[in-house]
């Protein structure tokens, strides 16, 4: 890892300026320097078309029937007790703690029979459309594929950035992989490893714009480290590495406080402290997001609470689920206010669905056979609701539809339709992301 020592300033998800201009393990998820300016090179033939995902993961595994498929003809032991609202859609009904994403539902889509879950608590099937074995097996994230199928927008800027911060529950944290495609497909990443590796000596972050200095000390690292770990093109490399350290469009991105006092205040700011193993409900990151798409980030990921409600599920969603429709509508809304709503799309989702049936404890437990997803953006047709469940929550019963067929959609709109382009991985083998997978037509 090559790290960068400075003034601490504190950014919207209590990670320091310091510890954001690491480059290596930290700053960029164990990417190297050398590994993001290879994936660089490959793609600077490509165009540089800016679409980009914006994708939260709810740890933990929210409740559907509490959400988004309400049933209010149910018996009280299922159908719990919120009441579902009207939306500004006719004819579509969601839970009475989501007010603001009812007032705008017109902007949002909803998929009721969201299938393809495990009994796992672990965020590869939400970040890369398959299950932990699966996609341990090498089967890259969506942002890897992102990153390698479409490349960089801007050289200072990563295609791919990870929010989701280090959690108690490992699982909920494990680093997006990158599978067949490559470690150059890595997420930049922030979180708090690998803090006692190499440092550049003697340079803060109010000396960057000195590239003599930092010319030397990288000089002084180079000569500490094997060379088999740099690129053949070392010193074109280098040169390409001070943009990225001296640019300010990645770093400035993250910091928040450079927003309009209204724009923070009309995200919120959640909860900082996280929730049992999981991760905390700091609203401020989907404003960092925004502002990442923005500087040329093609997909930001986003860790949000902890929703694993064996009890207290009632008492626990009439508290957090208001944090997160604010959080969800400013976003949105945001998009639309900046003409961003046709080009970055929006996807919330989590591990698994819950039980059908309330538990003796105000709680509901594992249910990996349904699940929900809310979408928004991306030039998706919205206002509407795909699919449906059976009477109690506990099954697809009308449009059963799989997270590779959600994310086969996200890649249809940025351009990469799946069922007839194929990626190639790290030794040219052309490979089909999602056989059997295709583009949701109700929304594309």
């Amino acid at each position: 890892m090559l790290k960068i020592f400075g003034e601490r300033q504190r950014f919207c998800d209590g990670v320091s300026r310091r510890q954001f201009l690491q480059i290596g393990g930290m700053a960029m998820g164990g990417l190297t320097l050398a590994d993001f300016l290879a994936a660089e090179a490959q793609a600077a033939s490509k165009p540089a078309q800016h679409k980009a995902v914006i994708m939260v993961y709810l740890a933990g595994g929210p409740p559907h029937q509490d959400m988004f498929d309400l049933k209010p003809d149910a018996p009280e032991e299922i159908r719990g007790e919120f009441k579902p609202i009207n939306t500004n859609v006719s004819g579509i009904q969601i839970s009475e703690h989501l007010p603001r994403i009812a007032k705008m539902m017109d902007k949002f889509a909803v998929i009721r029979s969201l299938i393809g879950a495990r009994d796992e608590h672990a965020n590869p099937l939400c970040l890369s459309g398959f299950p932990l074995a699966e996609a341990n097996k090498n089967h890259p994230s969506l942002g890897a594929s992102i990153s390698r199928i479409f490349g960089p927008v801007h050289e200072t800027v990563p295609p791919f950035v990870d929010l989701i911060q280090k959690t108690q529950h490992k699982p909920y944290s494990i680093p997006a992989a990158y599978g067949f495609l490559g470690r150059q497909y890595s997420a930049a990443r922030v979180d708090e490893e690998g803090a006692a590796d190499r440092t550049l000596q003697g340079i803060t972050l109010q000396r960057l714009s000195d590239r003599r200095r930092l010319l030397e000390a990288v000089d002084g690292f180079r000569r500490m480290v094997d060379r088999s770990e740099f690129v053949e093109a070392q010193d074109v490399a280098t040169r390409q590495a001070f943009n990225i350290l001296t640019s300010g469009k990645f770093v400035e991105a993250l910091d928040v406080s450079r927003e309009p006092e209204r724009v923070r205040e009309m995200y919120g700011k959640g909860q900082d402290k996280p929730a049992g193993d999981g991760c905390s409900l700091r609203n401020e990151q989907f404003l960092a997001a925004r502002r990442l798409v923005e500087v040329g980030v093609r997909c930001v990921t986003i860790g949000y609470w902890f929703w694993d409600f064996h009890g207290g599920n009632f008492s626990n969603c009439k508290k957090y689920l208001p944090m997160l429709d604010q959080a969800i509508t400013a976003l949105v809304q945001d998009l639309h206010d900046r003409g961003l709503d046709k080009d970055v799309s929006v996807v919330v989702w989590g591990d698994f669905g819950r039980t059908p049936k309330i538990n003796k404890d105000a709680g509901r437990d594992h249910w990996p056979a349904v699940s929900c997803a809310l979408l928004a953006g991306g030039g998706m047709r919205m206002g509407q609701v795909i699919g449906s469940t059976t009477k109690d929550g506990g099954y697809a019963d009308d449009r059963p539809l799989h997270y590779r067929d959600v994310m086969a959609t996200l890649l249809y709109q940025m351009g990469f339709d799946v069922r007839h382009n194929q990626t190639v991985d790290q030794i040219d083998r052309p490979i089909f992301l999602y056989p059997g997978h295709e583009p949701i037509t109700e929304l594309i």
